[in-house]
């Protein structure tokens, strides 16, 4: 005993700091290799995933256009008192401003920026600039507010002006009211808009993808339930046709629902020729075809979480809750169906998350009504060339999903599922 309690030799004594140096030194020589390994993947989710959201979000609430085009008028414009018609002063110093950018082809942007804010003022703005392109500087620096006056009545009002104000703003909040069908009063209070487009759209996209989420659901759950019990090849056999929309073009996909929902398609057809209504059916650019064409695409997301989740969970236990007297239903519900909860919350959020940014397919079979939130902000970018609103409506559209993912991991995620 005395050999083995005895302390250790002075030598080892000595080496135990420079063995924990370089076992310090190992450890952190594993650490950088990590971290080489998944530096790739970090610079990819920075480049693709995070710098897009950023720029995004600040898009949202910046917009230097038309800061950009008439400094000058917007400096003039800070000791207007915003109800009468602006001093001379500023009217001709707009004036100048406006030849300059007609003169540079710049002056259709300004014209677009401010009827956001004045609808209608965009043909004012065009048809003074192509006025003012001919008159001379001379006598634009000396009686500009009057050739301003001459080109268009609409100049001799102050409403005009404020939309100008408000439109040199760098930095605003008025695209998130707008986003919200919200609108700020001259006194500076918000109001509703008197025109409610986008929180109707907004929740009717929620609900779209809810229906979708529930059909899926409805569709994957016992066609995972049936692959689980089945033998490997049989399950191998069946995740074929659940994996074969992978193997094909999403737009094939969707089109193919178009040649069957169209009014002489297969559906009407088949219909008429069964005898069950005479006309053909509108089908075709309705939620109805949004709703059908998405679950179909949707169904593998809900699928195969499902299956690899059941895959696991061991048939025992429900034989020994029937031998015990357990009805084969209530057997499920206390048993199988808690087990199979992490599947199912996965692939329900998967296939929610997707359906409220979806675009392609409820552009192409939705139409007007079938249409979703993501199909007007890509309207807001291609089309109207409204990037801050369609930026806005981005933002509010993930601040929405995480805080639904938040709501979805506070009471239904895995660490909140009781068994038994």
């Amino acid at each position: 005993m005395a050999e083995i309690t005895a302390a250790p030799p002075r030598a080892a004594r000595r080496l135990a700091p420079e063995d924990a140096r370089n076992a310090a030194r190992e450890v952190r020589a594993q650490r950088l290799r990590a971290f080489l390994f998944v530096t790739p993947l970090l610079a990819f989710i920075l480049f693709a995933f995070v710098a897009p959201i950023a720029s995004m979000l600040f898009r949202s609430a910046y917009n230097p256009t038309v800061a950009d085009l008439v400094p000058a008028t917007l400096e003039a414009l800070e000791d207007w008192d915003g109800e009468a018609r602006p001093p001379d002063a500023v009217l001709t110093r707009f004036a100048v401003d406006l030849k300059r950018l007609a003169e540079e082809r710049t002056s259709g942007q300004l014209a677009e920026e401010v009827n956001r804010y004045l609808p209608g003022t965009s043909s004012v703005v065009k048809s003074t600039a192509r006025s003012l392109r001919r008159a001379d500087d001379a006598a634009l620096a000396e009686g500009g507010a009057n050739l301003l006056l001459e080109a268009d009545d609409a100049w001799g009002e102050p409403g005009i002006w404020r939309a100008l104000r408000k439109s040199g703003q760098v930095y605003t909040a008025s695209y998130y009211l707008t986003a919200l069908d919200l609108e700020m009063t001259r006194d500076g209070t918000i109001q509703p808009r008197d025109t409610q487009i986008y929180l109707k759209l907004y929740g009717k996209t929620l609900w779209m993808a809810l229906i979708i989420t529930v059909l899926t659901l409805v569709l994957g759950y016992p066609l995972a339930f049936h692959m689980a019990h089945s033998s490997t090849a049989h399950a191998n056999f069946l995740m074929v046709f659940v994996l074969l929309p992978f193997w094909t073009s999403l737009l094939v996909r969707t089109t193919s629902w178009i040649a069957l929902l169209q009014t002489n398609g297969v559906v009407n057809s088949t219909l008429i020729t069964l005898g069950l209504t005479r006309d053909p059916l509108e089908l075709l650019y309705t939620q109805f075809a949004t709703i059908i064409a998405m679950t179909h695409i949707l169904l593998p997301f809900m699928v195969l979480p499902l299956y690899s989740v059941m895959r696991g969970i061991d048939p025992s236990y429900m034989r020994a809750a029937m031998s015990l007297g357990s009805r084969p239903i209530p057997a499920f519900l206390r048993i199988y169906l808690p087990m199979s909860l992490p599947g199912l919350s996965a692939g329900a959020l998967l296939v929610f998350i997707i359906s409220v940014g979806y675009y392609i397919t409820p552009a192409l079979v939705g139409g007007t009504d079938g249409q979703m939130i993501s199909n007007i902000i890509a309207f807001h970018m291609q089309q109207s060339n409204n990037w801050e609103l369609a930026a806005a409506l981005g933002s509010l559209l993930l601040f929405l999903i995480v805080a639904l993912y938040w709501l979805y991991d506070r009471f239904v995620g895995a660490g909140n599922i009781k068994f038994g």
